[in-house]
């Protein structure tokens, strides 16, 4: 793949393969045709998942040990066929194995006897239609008007066959697995008002007039229930066997930072006609976005320029005068932009008039790349699987009742235009949603909405701003404390299917790639050698016995005597041919990367590259694979030789742009134990300076100093902080030697202090992100300490107080306090987890969270209002 994939997406790939493994293999043996789906949250990269296990079908992925299936035909089924150009673009992006002639859009004529292995064909439901070229002929004539006996299985003109008859010819050939992908599975069919998609979906699933049902169907929708309803709804059951599916997590995606993180909703305070003051708004809001963007990667020296598009939303039955006046508005901001940079993706494809300004109409899946485009009018959600990350602004003149299609186009905004988050910076990590015909009220309802249930995404994980507060780093925090922060250990959150021998490789060539350090590969291409050379000696006897088993192919002969009652079985051993050879070497391509493998066998053969010598160093190479002492030895050097390279050039790394830092924090993330990185700094922080109580009112939130990031006169509203984080907040400030505090952001980002621990049900790995880092002097010194304020009746509160005590093992002395507090009745109780006996006795276990509390471990908070 072109693209590193994010955790989730690769632990989405394993899964996807283990199911289409699972699939093809009940068909083959019960004949049964299967299902599965994929369900996963706009921005997820849906398509990006599917190609790579499009890729791993076709040619293997080494990563998971899964095998090619040199049978494989994959048909990707959608209801449009501009969706099906933007998936087989996405895919040439994404996948450096599957080039475009392996994508195949099917256009008449196609007169093919089956589909090729290896190769993806996109259709549609047009394609299957009656009227189709690709099934009746070239011109079309009603059912009445067809000739006597010619009946639907006639082939069309300039065709051998139907496009029917070839996916039956597909199915039929026991070499070839056909595998249906129905992208956005809920738009194909299921409704009433795409009946005839339906049963044109259900024929080609489930099997007509004596073709065959498709073996394995994979359907990708965003929610499991999507594909599960609408394959009821066609009636696509029978004797189809649903497996387990696959889902992403949402706050993973969420995490992973392809997706936006704010949304700020702007409303009418009161009721009067000011649309055109939110349109004057929206394009400041636009010219904003475009000024930072503009420096920021000029600053970051990226190739494009990010330009960010304003969405116009009209009704259904749009006021082109209105929408014209709002064009004039945003021009008045922002002169600089012409009538050439405004396009519309209404229905009709023709130019259409807004008040003085001509508008031609452009294809949708081409916005995102037309970056001259800056203002778009649009209606409902322009398009299924239609997205823009440049998408920064929306304005909708729809009223306050339509507020589903708004949601539904904003879901469709949510991508981060660099498919990464900026590092903490809040406003390149956000939308503006202005809506000039909603009342407080039903602004509410949306605000509810969005944050609980865009896309599946969970409340926590998304923020939504009414009046937004911009903070930057605060003026009146000492540049001590700044000192003291770039100190501070974070832990990475581990991923999973690298080998340490990879990512050592991958480091390397990113350090040479950078030009951190020259030749890096080269050099631990040396150093891995040399432990293989060494290895060689000291496990001798066992390398020898490998060399052996390599080469002997070990077969079994079976015989019997004309009238004999009895058979009799021989054991036989051949010499290994080049191919068993090389297979055998597969392992240690495996085992120590590509890199390394290859490049031992010319370390071997350096003084001697005949035939001869070749074939022994391949021999030699994956019999030391097959040595379990020997792969752990290069395991260890290789987490051992990438931490002193992590340390030697952390100030270097650090130096690097954003996308290339976050390039090494990925890398990092690779080793199968979390690891320790540096904390980056906030850039910019947006929070609200209203809040919502229980009883639903919006309440000026209270203001306090001392915060890292605050607006223009030092203050920091402390919304989303509960009672209880409000009072230890101003109690920490209060304390004497006060430098600054933060908050800590809930998720994993590179200004967010993350503590790694193993999920107990799952077995995963999870990231904890303590709430608050204070900053005191302490005899001269900055010094930061960890509070947290958690509530030990919470299901995830042990694992997490023992998550918190571990960090406060490994990495105390960082610290000046680390601390976990709880109220208990009416009294707030503090564990101080730099105490070695109430670490062990949390680590111990066997207890309740309120057990520790109760305890003597804890003392009361209050009782002192020292440092």
């Amino acid at each position: 793949m072109k693209f590193t994939l994010k955790p989730y997406q690769r632990t989405a790939l394993e899964d996807m393969l283990a199911a289409l493994d699972r699939a093809k293999t009940i068909h083959e043996r019960e004949t049964t045709p299967t299902s599965v789906s994929l369900s996963a949250t706009t921005g997820a990269g849906k398509t990006v998942i599917a190609a790579a296990v499009i890729e791993s079908l076709f040619f293997g992925n080494a990563d998971y040990e899964f095998e090619p299936d040199d049978g494989a035909v994959v048909i990707w089924f959608s209801d449009q066929p501009s969706l099906n150009e933007q998936t087989r673009f996405r895919i040439m992006e994404a996948s450096d194995k599957v080039v475009s002639t392996d994508l195949v859009t099917i256009e008449p004529p196609f007169s093919r006897p089956k589909l090729e292995a290896g190769k993806v064909y996109f259709l549609n439901t047009q394609k299957l239609s009656k009227s189709s070229l690709l099934t009746r002929g070239h011109e079309t004539v009603a059912e009445q008007d067809v000739l006597e006996g010619m009946q639907a299985f006639v082939q069309p003109d300039m065709q051998g066959y139907t496009i029917w008859q070839t996916i039956a010819n597909t199915i039929d050939d026991p070499d070839l697995t056909l595998y249906l992908i129905v992208d956005e599975a809920h738009r194909g069919f299921g409704t009433k008002a795409t009946r005839d998609k339906s049963t044109i979906v259900q024929k080609l699933i489930n099997g007509h007039a004596g073709y065959p049902p498709i073996p394995v169907v994979w359907g990708i929708s965003a929610t499991i229930g999507d594909f599960r309803e609408a394959m009821d709804d066609a009636d696509v059951s029978g004797d189809r066997r649903y497996l387990p599916p696959v889902q992403v997590d949402g706050f993973q995606v969420q995490e992973s930072g392809l997706v936006k993180d704010v949304v700020k909703v702007d409303i009418p305070a009161e009721a009067q006609a000011i649309d055109m003051v939110l349109v004057r708004r929206g394009a400041r809001k636009l010219k904003h976005s475009s000024e930072r963007w503009q420096t920021y990667c000029e600053t970051q020296k990226l190739p494009d320029v990010v330009k960010p598009l304003m969405v116009l939303q009209a009704p259904n039955t749009p006021n082109h005068d209105k929408i014209g006046e709002a064009l004039d508005v945003i021009f008045d901001v922002m002169p600089e932009l012409g009538s050439d940079s405004i396009r519309h993706v209404f229905d009709k494809h023709v130019t259409q008039t807004f008040g003085a300004h001509q508008v031609d109409w452009i294809e949708p899946q081409l916005v995102e790349d037309r970056t001259d485009v800056r203002i778009l009018i649009a209606k409902d959600a322009i398009s299924t699987g239609w997205d823009c990350p440049r998408a920064e602004v929306l304005v909708s003149f729809r009223p306050a009742k339509d507020h589903d299609h708004i949601q539904q186009l904003l879901g469709r905004m949510v991508r981060t235009p660099l498919a990464r988050r900026v590092p903490g910076d809040d406003e390149l990590n956000s939308v503006d949603c202005l809506l000039p015909f909603f009342d407080r009220k039903t602004a509410g309802d949306v605000v509810r909405l969005l944050t609980a249930q865009i896309d599946g995404v969970p409340e926590p994980t998304r923020r939504i701003i009414r009046d937004e507060c911009l903070m930057t780093p605060n003026k009146s925090v000492p540049e001590t404390v700044w000192r003291a922060w770039d100190n501070l250990p974070s832990m990475t959150l581990p991923q999973r299917g690298t080998s340490p021998v990879k990512r050592l490789a991958t480091l390397a060539l990113s350090l040479s790639t950078d030009g951190v350090r020259h030749g890096a590969l080269a050099e631990v291409s040396r150093q891995v050698h040399a432990l293989l050379d060494d290895a060689a000696v000291s496990y001798r006897s066992r390398v020898e016995s490998a060399i052996a088993e390599v080469l002997a192919v070990r077969l079994q002969e079976i015989s019997a005597k004309f009238g004999a009652k009895s058979v009799e079985y021989a054991d036989i051993v051949e010499v290994a041919d080049e191919r068993a050879i090389r297979a055998a070497f597969e392992d240690a391509r495996k085992a120590f990367g590509a890199d390394i493998a290859h490049g031992y066998v010319d370390h071997l053969t350096t003084d001697d590259d005949s035939d001869d010598a070749l074939r022994e160093a391949f021999v030699r190479t994956a019999a030391l694979a097959c040595v379990p002492e020997i792969r752990e030895a290069v395991d260890n050097k290789s987490d051992q030789i990438a931490a002193d390279l992590f340390d030697e050039h952390d100030d270097a790394i650090q130096e690097l742009p954003d996308d290339r830092r976050q390039e090494y924090r990925d890398i990092n993330a690779l080793a199968a134990t979390p690891q320790i990185e540096p904390l980056g700094r906030p850039r910019t922080r947006i929070e609200d300076y209203v809040e919502e109580n229980e009883d639903k009112q919006l309440l000026r939130a209270e203001l306090v100093k001392l915060h890292l990031m605050s607006d223009k006169n030092g203050d920091a509203p402390i919304t989303k902080l509960n009672d209880w984080e409000a009072e230890i907040v101003k109690h920490e400030i209060a304390r004497d030697g006060a430098l600054g505090w933060y908050r800590n952001p809930p998720r994993q980002t590179a200004d967010s202090l993350g503590i790694a621990y193993r999920d107990e049900m799952t077995g995963n790995w999870r990231s904890m992100h303590p709430d608050f880092i204070f900053f005191h002097d302490i005899d001269g010194e900055a010094r930061a300490s960890i509070v947290d304020p958690h509530g030990h009746y919470l299901d995830d509160s042990l694992v997490k107080l023992q998550a918190l005590a571990a960090f406060a093992e490994a990495h105390g002395a960082a610290f000046h306090r680390i601390e976990a507090l709880s109220k208990v009745g009416s009294v707030m109780k503090v564990l101080n987890l730099k105490d070695e006996e109430v670490r062990a006795g949390i680590m111990a276990g066997g207890r309740p969270v309120d057990w520790y509390y109760n305890s003597n471990f804890a003392s009361n908070y209050y009782a002192e209002n020292t440092v």
